[in-house]
């Protein structure tokens, strides 16, 4: 049970520092990120009254959702809205035709999935200790 609850934690620490550290270096720099994440999509299928507000979102989902993993708060919550968002990106992705970003969100949307269905090693957790008050 020990190793369980430890490989969980080493997981969920990295899944969640990843979702921490994309939301973090971009939320400094929303504007630009949002310049170029319409210049990306700009030629595709999807508006840009659609992509503008994802763009400015999508850094404070991804740094709020990496905060809750790696704390381990309302992580079942914040899996499930970080896998819906790789779901998201891998739609994004398919419309502009960037086939190399989707491994990336696959992988990520694989860990999500992972460690939604190993919740119950979920040990090293505020949201363990707050069940055991």
């Amino acid at each position: 049970m020990i190793n369980n609850s430890s490989t969980f934690l080493l997981l969920r620490l990295a899944v969640g520092m990843s979702m921490f550290g994309h939301g973090f270096v971009r939320v400094f720099k929303l504007a630009k990120f949002s310049e170029w994440m319409l210049g990306k999509y700009e030629n595709s299928l999807l508006p840009a009254a659609l992509v503008k507000p994802f763009s400015y979102a999508l850094p404070i989902i991804e740094l709020v959702i990496g905060v809750l993993i790696i704390i381990g708060l309302f992580t079942r919550q914040a899996l499930l809205v970080g896998g819906i968002t790789m779901v998201i990106l891998i739609f994004g992705s398919c419309m502009i035709e960037d086939w190399g970003g989707i491994p990336s969100q696959m992988i990520h949307t694989f860990f999500f999935a992972l460690l939604l269905s190993n919740l119950n090693h979920n040990s090293y957790a505020v949201d363990s200790a707050s069940k055991k008050q």
